[in-house]
């Protein structure tokens, strides 16, 4: 065997481990998924017990006048005893009217309601939260911390449901289930309301079966004194995703996170990319800091917790490191189709049926958990892995229709260079995608953004557009860029009635 022949072998094997690479994260939430029917047998209602502890519930709010009436409204309209409940909106030195509304509402409702006042603000949600905290905690009042955002509204029995849980001396905190809720949806929240049915009432149901939860929703948080205590007392304020923090350190002191789905609270989501970006490119560059701080516990379980164990370190590094996973895979298939067409072709399908598959799989299976939604957003869950995707889906199960059918429909014959044009486009497309739900937050300022971004996200998938933002914030912490608390605008659309 000659220099050449010994170099293309090694190019080969190394073009396959590339490409193969791709089948991690499908693996990986195939998984995930399939144990989610199991949570009818493996979950935390065997301790929970009807239980009503006084509950402070602390709002962080900077010019929230818009929305936090409402949410201050429906609180007191919760199924709980109203003398075990203080509400104490922290104030971070807003400049319209929502210290007034907060005034207002304490006077309707006297001795449930309060008003603190930050002078100095824009500091981050998490100063603003231990402002509150600071002042729950000068008393022995409270014996659980509801932390919520501002603009979340909780439905009736959200809170007791939550509650319940408290009552096994293991737990130390809950969350509960967040609905995109906004009145008059559009083309984007329809989307994130799929995703918020796949990552929370049916991925989050996994995690409870498998022991350990990823993250507290921020919005809708519930803890116990003793775990507030034991974690420091305060919520941590060095990185982005304090959210994140607090459910490990939960978690690593020993206490349980438990998920509530029955436990529904609504919220009002960007309406435009732009928005959406912002938002979680501060959730994926918090992730950066979670992933780097916990470095000792990845795949390293032990007996008071499963947090960081085996599955739950392969999903979350799946999850975290899909785009650079989806551009080395397209490298790997691109290489082989330079160096062994016949090897391209095999790996090409293996990775697109498992990914169509799978797909299918976690979709119909994750639409079951809220039936609701998925009935109400049938279109965008269709849709939700973009049109090109799906069409090369399609390909990968039926070469034949896609590639010579088709085109003979429209009397066109795919010739050696054409055919080897589309496949290479085809092997690339996956971090391509990327660029067009990039292109497709460019687009949105301009005057044809109205139809021209969301027809791009179409094309490249809702899911591509999270990768998108997942690897910018790659070249953030790469640039040494600051990280920044952006608040996302919220204007009271989320139902109240």
């Amino acid at each position: 065997m000659d220099v050449l022949s010994v170099l293309q072998w090694i190019g080969v094997v190394v073009c396959l481990i590339l490409a193969l690479s791709g089948l991690i994260p499908v693996v990986a939430a195939a998984a995930t998924f399939v144990v989610i029917p199991f949570h009818a047998w493996i979950n935390h209602y065997k301790k929970a017990a009807p239980y009503l502890p006084r509950v402070a519930i602390v709002v962080p709010a900077w010019n929230e006048g818009a929305v936090i009436g409402a949410s201050i409204d429906r609180l007191m309209k919760l199924d709980y005893p109203l003398e075990a409940l203080r509400i104490y909106v922290v104030d971070d030195a807003s400049t319209d009217d929502t210290p007034d509304v907060v005034r207002d509402r304490a006077s309707r409702y006297p001795g449930n309601v309060h008003l603190l006042r930050r002078e100095q603000g824009g500091q981050g949600k998490a100063h603003t939260l231990n402002h509150g905290i600071a002042k729950v905690l000068e008393d022995d009042w409270m014996e659980a911390l509801l932390i919520m955002d501002a603009d979340v509204i909780y439905t009736p029995t959200s809170l007791r449901r939550m509650t319940r849980h408290l009552a096994d001396p293991e737990v130390g905190a809950v969350s509960a289930y967040i609905h995109e809720g906004s009145e008059d949806r559009n083309w984007l929240t329809k989307f994130i309301s799929t995703e918020y049915v796949l990552s929370q009432p049916a991925a989050r149901r996994a995690q409870n079966v498998l022991g350990a939860q990823a993250c507290l929703a921020g919005g809708a948080q519930l803890h116990t004194r003793e775990n507030l205590l034991a974690i420091g007392g305060r919520i941590d304020t060095s990185t982005l995703a304090e959210d994140t923090i607090t459910t490990f350190e939960t978690q690593l002191q020993g206490r349980k996170v438990v998920f509530e789905p029955h436990a529904h609270v609504l919220a009002e989501e960007p309406r435009a990319i732009d928005g959406l970006w912002k938002q979680r490119l501060r959730w994926a560059r918090g992730n950066v800091s979670v992933t780097a701080r916990y470095a000792k516990v990845w795949f390293r379980p032990t007996r008071r917790h499963h947090l960081g164990g085996i599955s739950f370190g392969i999903v979350w590094f799946s999850l975290w490191l899909l785009p650079l996973i989806m551009i080395l895979s397209s490298i790997g298939l691109a290489g082989l189709l330079f160096l062994s067409n016949e090897v391209a072709t095999g790996v090409f399908r293996v990775l697109w049926i498992s990914a169509a598959l799978a797909y299918l799989f976690v979709l119909i299976l994750g639409s079951q958990t809220d039936g609701a939604t998925t009935k109400r957003e049938l279109g965008h869950v269709l849709l939700f892995p973009g049109i090109i995707n799906m069409l090369v889906m399609v390909t990968a199960l039926f070469p034949p229709v896609m590639l010579v059918w088709l085109p003979g429909l429209f009397g066109v014959t795919l010739d050696g260079p054409a055919l080897f044009a589309i496949t290479l486009a085809i092997y690339i497309w996956i971090p391509f995608s990327m660029v067009v739900a990039w292109l497709a937050r460019k687009a949105e300022k301009t005057r044809a953004g109205r139809w021209l971004s969301p027809a791009l996200i179409y094309l490249a998938g809702y899911g591509s557009l999270l990768c998108a933002i997942t690897f910018d914030s790659y070249l953030k912490e790469l640039a040494g860029t600051e990280a920044r608390w952006d608040k996302t605008e919220k204007v009271g659309r989320v139902a109240t009635g």
